[in-house]
């Protein structure tokens, strides 16, 4: 969501389209508040897969640490973007202010919430992580199969 508002905000700066800017701030705004529940849920949903076989303490706590910092960054644009909607009314000079400095916190909150979406992929997906062996597939025989054939198969 982060990623299609900044989206949104390049085309309303560059065509100066003062509703999409606006719609821009509210959807901002609606996905600080949407992202409040969503992190709360984080904890209960560590107690359920601590126990399991595979999943690493360390991979869960990595991703709770991003996530404290990406929801401390997303509830910071959603505040910014209520200021530079509230300002609109008012001071249009605030406004612009306000809506530039949200932009710059929407790109920071996009790199956050995916980089936080990547470290909890790794909390059940290990195999996204560095360093992972390939095997070579195996015939029924037991031989390796992806070189050339014999003539005699």
């Amino acid at each position: 969501g982060t990623l299609l508002g900044s989206l949104l905000m390049v085309y309303a700066f560059l065509t100066n389209a003062e509703g999409v800017k606006k719609a821009t701030l509210w959807l901002w705004l609606l996905m600080a508040l949407i992202a409040i529940p969503v992190f709360l849920t984080g904890e209960p949903a560590e107690e359920s897969v601590e126990g399991l076989a595979g999943v690493a303490e360390s991979a869960i706590e990595a991703h709770e640490d991003a996530a404290q910092m990406a929801i401390w960054t997303m509830e910071a644009l959603g505040l910014v973007s209520l200021i530079a909607l509230f300002f609109g009314v008012k001071q249009q000079a605030t406004a612009k202010t306000m809506t530039g400095i949200a932009f710059g916190l929407s790109l920071i909150t996009f790199v956050l919430m995916a980089r936080t979406g990547y470290l909890g992929g790794q909390i059940r997906h290990t195999e996204l992580g560095a360093g992972i062996a390939v095997e070579a597939p195996v015939e029924k025989n037991g031989a390796e199969t992806g070189g050339e054939k014999d003539d005699d198969d």
